[in-house]
């Protein structure tokens, strides 16, 4: 498929888009970390409604202290393990083809282990998903934050490694596309990051224009912000399915480029 024939159908896309404490350690004695979170959220909450406050000591990993305290948990890893058995079983399958032993077999894992770590299996799908998705936002922040950087600089930075999260994390990223469709926590995901995009870009059009760098409106900024953001997610979720292809890939980077500086700055902007 071409990549204008991508692009086409991506903007076609477009317009149709519109503790409770259970135990006290998990089956496998991995559940300390877990437990002493969800204790510190309802005495904080319960501190809250008899007006104490709660004082929250020092992180010591932002500090720089305690190399242990830095150390992913037992039950970290044990979820983590979960997540990359999904991950690696969704390149083949959809995810309501995919079993709960398959999941605990990849992770080494007892049943009772799994649902101490996930209720079920959308809910590793969701945890993937806002994973990967929180890594695709970080992306952008080399232009939503530009400094000294060259728009086109800036921007192209930002786009290539979107595109390449989509390829890495592609099915992930589209089975959580078609989940959103029936499980209504997923799909609020998806709106709140969106919406952090669009307000990003939104925020960086308006810091541009107001610098004499950017082209006027209309269309006002957020209505920009949109469109390109939306026009970004269906290029990239089309892009991610198509056989793997470095050239494709970088073509695809540049004709994204293109339409984002001609947009929001206007021909021969360096």
């Amino acid at each position: 498929m071409a990549t204008a024939e991508v692009i086409a159908r991506s903007i076609g896309s477009c317009a149709a888009s519109a503790a409770t404490l259970t135990s006290i350690s998990s089956p496998d004695g991995s559940g300390c970390s877990g437990f002493v979170t969800r204790t510190t959220v309802v005495l904080t909450n319960v501190c809250k409604n008899v007006g104490m406050t709660v004082r929250r000591q020092p992180d010591r990993t932002d500090s720089g202290e305690g190399d242990e305290a830095r150390k992913p948990s037992k039950g970290d890893l044990t979820s983590q393990a979960i997540l990359d058995t999904a991950a690696r079983l969704l390149a083949k399958r959809s995810m309501h083809e995919i079993g709960i032993d398959e999941l605990t077999a990849g992770a080494g894992v007892s049943r009772s282990t799994f649902y101490f770590h996930f209720e079920s299996r959308e809910a590793v799908l969701y945890e993937l998903s806002e994973r990967v998705l929180r890594e695709i936002y970080h992306s952008g922040i080399v232009w939503f934050r530009r400094s000294d950087e060259s728009p086109s600089v800036a921007v192209r930075r930002a786009l290539t490694a979107t595109v390449a999260l989509w390829r890495k994390h592609g099915p992930v990223l589209r089975a959580s596309v078609r989940g959103r469709e029936t499980d209504p926590r997923l799909a609020q995901l998806w709106v709140e990051v969106a919406r952090r995009f669009m307000r990003s870009t939104a925020v960086q059009i308006e810091s541009e224009r107001r610098a004499g760098l950017a082209i006027a409106g209309p269309p006002s900024a957020k209505t920009m912000a949109r469109a390109l953001v939306l026009m970004n997610e269906h290029v990239c979720y089309h892009q991610s399915m198509a056989k793997k292809s470095a050239k494709w890939d970088a073509d695809i980077v540049d004709t994204l480029t293109t339409i984002w500086l001609r947009t929001i700055y206007g021909p021969g902007v360096e």
